[in-house]
């Protein structure tokens, strides 16, 4: 994943973990449904990455410098190593790899083939904005997960560069011609409406994650904290929309 400002999106969850957040991986896994429900979100972060990796080296292929091209391949290469602890994780806790992805393959693909950039700045939005909401939601449930689970999954959202990169690159070519701006806002309020609309499909069909996400597992949200969490997620949307320079 690419986001880097990482806003306070948990702040209001204890200091100290309670629950299933201050167990580990044997301990939390006993439950079957509470297993169901990390495969199944370790399987969506899986191919996520894994499709992190193949757009990122596609839209190398737009870059308008050599040096703009390595750096989106760095990128990539970082993704690509996400995916591969997730892979690794899930074999480890005795799940198929292929098997906990496939669930999320035609909505992600659905979701890439929608938003297919243009040229390369929507690219770059795409790469910031686009995964940057997927990140904070996968950090908001991080914070009900096992320590074990919890750990890796963070992990795996760390910056690539892509953030600050984009930032910089989108920035200076709307000083360059102010016309852009307007197109870039909005490819990124589509994007938005897209991730989201994604996610929600994703979560319905989903059994194991939909009732983690609605407190049924484990220390899950209640109905209330989810409309907090989508509040929280498209607050932090509109502070990364400010920092590109474009209207939220």
């Amino acid at each position: 994943m690419t986001t880097s400002d990482k806003p306070d999106l948990a702040a209001d969850t204890p200091a100290e973990p309670t629950g299933v957040a201050a167990r580990n991986w044997d301990g939390a896994a006993a439950d079957p449904q509470y297993r169901a429900a990390v495969v199944d979100l370790l399987g969506a972060l899986a191919y996520g990455e894994l499709a992190a990796f193949e757009r990122l080296a596609e839209d190398a292929k737009l870059a308008p410098t050599l040096a703009d091209k390595a750096e989106l391949a760095s990128m990539a290469s970082a993704e690509f190593h996400h995916f591969a602890r997730l892979r690794d994780r899930l074999a480890e806790i005795g799940e198929e790899p292929t098997v906990a992805m496939e669930p999320f393959v035609a909505a992600l693909d659905g979701f890439h083939r929608q938003t297919s950039p243009s040229d390369w700045l929507e690219g770059l939005v795409k790469a910031y904005v686009g995964d940057s909401i997927a990140s904070d939601f996968y950090r908001e449930v991080a914070a009900r997960l096992d320590a074990d689970t919890r750990d890796l999954v963070l992990a795996v959202l760390d910056d690539t560069g892509h953030a600050s990169f984009a930032v910089e690159k989108v920035r200076a070519a709307i000083e360059a011609d102010p016309r852009v701006g307007g197109r870039l806002a909005l490819w990124a309020r589509r994007l938005m409406g897209e991730a989201l609309s994604q996610s929600q499909r994703v979560v319905a069909e989903r059994d194991a994650l939909s009732t983690m996400l609605v407190g049924g597992v484990a220390d899950g949200f209640d109905l209330a904290e989810v409309g907090r969490m989508f509040s929280r997620i498209t607050e932090a949307h509109t502070k990364r929309m400010a920092a590109l320079g474009l209207a939220a």
